[in-house]
């Protein structure tokens, strides 16, 4: 990440188009400067050609549905003014039942009572943190501001990922603990019944509660512990035992 971004950015849960698309870029969001035609650029014209990327990748993926946002567009009402002109071209011009609409200025139609402009205003319009994590990542990218703290685990443990699967991570993570902690090596049970008590502790965390509450036994005892289990044949427990000291 850029030395140059403020750290406090951290603390967004939203942010502007304008202003994720600098830290994507690794820039500091405070030196962009914006215009009517988008993102005019930054202190240093290198980042401004990165931010003018990844601004241009997040309006297109907001609008082709890819990427949820809340869209702005700028408005103004439609006021006794504009209603006092209508008058004034059927009075005055010869204009036949005039509507608002021949009122509108440049991109601005007609709703609702406002003149509404087509375009969005980029710099007003919103996307949470979580959305932006959520479709960079779809998109291949896990570097930069949005994933500081991104560990070096496979996707199949990050929730994040678009990839990931409650399941198959549940399963890795009761084979680890049970091969490896000590505390399962000599209980007395066997492989199955550890592996299906640590799933069971641990059924929260990976989405084996049902829709009314109960843990899902019946995945965790016929497909989890199946697949976690190195001792599938049956017979004596193959867990590694404490051997008695003299």
């Amino acid at each position: 990440m850029s030395f140059s971004i403020n750290p406090l950015w951290n603390l967004a849960d939203t942010l502007t188009i304008i202003q994720a698309a600098a830290l994507i870029a690794e820039v500091d969001p405070n030196s962009v400067r914006f215009n009517a035609e988008g993102v005019h650029g930054t202190t240093d014209s290198t980042n401004g050609r990165s931010v003018k990327t990844a601004y241009e990748a997040l309006k297109n993926a907001v609008l082709s549905n890819k990427l949820n946002a809340k869209i702005i567009h700028d408005s103004r009402p439609i006021d006794q003014s504009d209603t006092q002109t209508l008058v004034d071209m059927m009075e005055l011009e010869g204009y036949a039942n005039p509507c608002f609409d021949i009122l509108a200025k440049g991109d601005e139609h007609v709703n609702n009572g406002y003149f509404v402009k087509s375009n969005p205003n980029w710099e007003k319009s919103s996307i949470t943190v979580d959305d932006l994590r959520a479709w960079l990542l779809s998109r291949g990218y896990s570097t930069g501001f949005f994933f500081q703290n991104k560990t070096t685990e496979p996707d199949y443990f990050n929730k994040n990922s678009p990839y990931y699967a409650p399941k198959l991570a549940a399963a890795i993570r009761a084979w680890e603990a049970i091969s490896t902690d000590e505390k399962y090596s000599a209980n007395g049970k066997t492989v199955k019944q550890n592996l299906m008590n640590w799933l069971i502790a641990h059924a929260s965390e990976y989405d084996l509660i049902k829709d009314d509450g109960d843990i899902n036994n019946e995945a965790i005892e016929n497909q989890l512990s199946k697949v976690a289990n190195w001792n599938d044949k049956g017979g004596a427990s193959k867990t590694p035992t404490k051997q008695p000291t003299h």
